[in-house]
């Protein structure tokens, strides 16, 4: 991914701002690539910055309507945040430990293509979303995927 900058900001309509550019780095950089605000925070906190989390909770907002960044409702109310990459993919995530798997199939997609057609619908955006258990949640009561800690980029299945 190429990394954003001031200017990539700026062409969103925002200021460049110390806080703006702090929590798109964090986005940027984490080893996990979906974020709760708290986590944004937490990743401030960790690096000795004084950003409230009022201020990374309407920054995420902000990116958001900037379209930089693409809001999920994973679990109930809580949001979670990705940087938006361009392009399009779906996600799984665990309800036991939380983890998030994206993954494109070509055939789901062109089956939404087509049930749209079907009912004459002309879809201009969509989402998928499965919720279930990973194999080692199920079976050994710990996660599937190597990953580092706290990360939702999915690794190889243990």
């Amino acid at each position: 991914m190429q990394r954003l900058d001031s200017e990539d900001l700026k062409k969103a309509g925002l200021k460049a701002t110390l806080p703006r550019l702090k929590i798109l780095r964090i986005l940027e950089s984490s080893d996990a690539r979906h974020l709760t605000a708290e986590e944004v925070y937490r990743h401030l906190l960790d690096a000795g910055e004084e950003v409230g989390l009022a201020t990374v909770y309407r920054v995420l907002t902000q990116f958001e309507a900037a379209g930089l960044v693409k809001r999920h409702h994973f679990e109930g109310d809580r949001s979670i945040f990705e940087l938006h990459e361009g392009g399009h993919h779906d996600h799984m995530v665990c309800t036991a430990c939380g983890k998030v798997i994206e993954f494109l199939d070509p055939a789901i997609e062109e089956r939404q293509r087509q049930i749209a057609a079907q009912h004459d619908f002309v879809m201009s955006e969509h989402s998928l979303y499965l919720y279930g258990t990973c194999r080692g949640m199920r079976e050994r009561g710990v996660c599937s995927y190597v990953t580092s800690p706290g990360s939702t980029r999915a690794g190889e299945p243990v």
